[in-house]
């Protein structure tokens, strides 16, 4: 009882250091240039897709290559409701709106979570009978056409503005206080891109603790039974129909939360921010992390944001050393793409693995 008890202090006191350290980090990052708190803000971005894409690729086994299609959705919901680009097109609504459409965030976030989520439905409507590569050959298509749409439907009536993206997007306003300027505690200055990382974190670990319920009950454990066998897991009654169009919804739901934050963020979004690659990268960081343990996607999700970034310092004195003969994005995704070999040769399991992963196989 005495050791337990021991541990479970262990425990907490870990989890508060780790509380604090999260909290003390952009202002440590911020003395360092705001640029640096941008990179965390991103990786915190990223978290979240990875922990929605987790959701459909780690617990249920379902290969989801257009997840960037989502992100897209939401980020497109805040975009149109909160920038004045609705107003120019329809002049109908400028005497219903006269001031524009800056609607609260607390009503655009459920309806671009709410949207995505039908939308991983639709998505996973005709895709029920379909598993392995060919369900990751619809999923890309889909991605694909809901970045063509949005390049597409400036005419003939200007939805999404085209290529030309959607700008003069409000910033996130919570509780009267506005994250899009610099916020002064005293004689403190906590910059804009601080605020949005508080934010961001609130919301990661809220999503954190939904995955990890989602995942401990009966319907995470039915996800898992689909993905181990789907055969054996329709045999014992479960209804593997409706678990992977919850799997599609609940996991879109993530993306379009995320595509939300994203846009008033940035303060402006394109057809461009969401293309295939994109997609690919946060299924490597699900894979990369450990295919279905939160710890481990969250990680991948941390290295394969903020390793591109950082690898901007290397990459830069290397083409100097080739008199500049290499391009410096190309030689920083080429250090990239080694760095993921590297570590799948070495942890094919990812770097994180889930512990319980392959248990039964140990002899007892």
């Amino acid at each position: 009882m005495g050791m337990s008890m021991n541990l479970n202090i262990h425990k907490t006191t870990q989890y508060i250091l780790m509380g604090v350290g999260l909290l003390v980090l952009p202002l440590i990052l911020q003395s360092f240039g705001n640029a640096w708190v941008r990179i965390a803000d991103m990786a915190l971005l990223y978290i979240l897709l990875a922990i929605g894409l987790n959701i459909v690729v780690g617990y249920a086994g379902l290969l989801d290559l257009g997840y960037v299609a989502f992100f897209a959705v939401g980020a497109y919901m805040y975009g149109l409701l909160s920038s004045p680009h609705l107003i120019n097109t329809f002049t109908t609504m400028a005497s219903t709106f006269p001031d524009g459409l800056h609607m609260s965030i607390w009503l655009i976030l459920p309806l671009a979570a709410a949207l995505a989520g039908l939308f991983g439905m639709l998505l996973g409507a005709p895709t029920l009978k379909l598993r392995g590569d060919y369900l990751a050959i619809v999923t890309l298509g889909f991605g694909e056409i809901i970045r063509v749409f949005l390049n597409n439907l400036d005419h003939p009536v200007n939805i999404t503005n085209g290529p030309k993206g959607l700008d003069q997007i409000d910033p996130i306003s919570i509780f009267g206080v506005n994250l899009g300027k610099k916020l002064m505690v005293g004689d403190f200055e906590i910059a804009s891109v601080t605020l949005y990382y508080y934010l961001f974190l609130s919301l990661v670990l809220v999503t954190i603790l939904i995955s990890h319920r989602l995942e401990m009950s009966r319907i995470g454990r039915a996800w898992m039974a689909i993905r181990e066998d789907e055969i054996a897991a329709k045999a014992m009654g479960l209804n593997t129909r409706n678990l992977k169009l919850l799997a599609f919804g609940m996991g879109a739901t993530f993306g379009g939360v995320s595509g939300a934050m994203f846009a008033g963020f940035q303060g402006f979004i394109s057809p461009e921010s969401f293309s295939l690659m994109e997609s690919v990268m946060i299924v490597a960081m699900v894979v990369l992390g450990g295919l279905g343990y939160l710890p481990g996607v969250i990680l991948g999700a941390i290295l394969l944001s903020a390793l591109p970034e950082v690898l901007r310092y290397v990459a830069g004195p290397l083409q100097e050393m080739t008199g500049g003969r290499l391009d410096a994005s190309i030689l920083r995704q080429l250090l990239v793409a080694l760095a993921m070999i590297v570590i799948m040769l070495m942890r094919p399991r990812g770097l994180w693995p889930s512990p319980e992963h392959g248990k039964s196989l140990t002899p007892k």
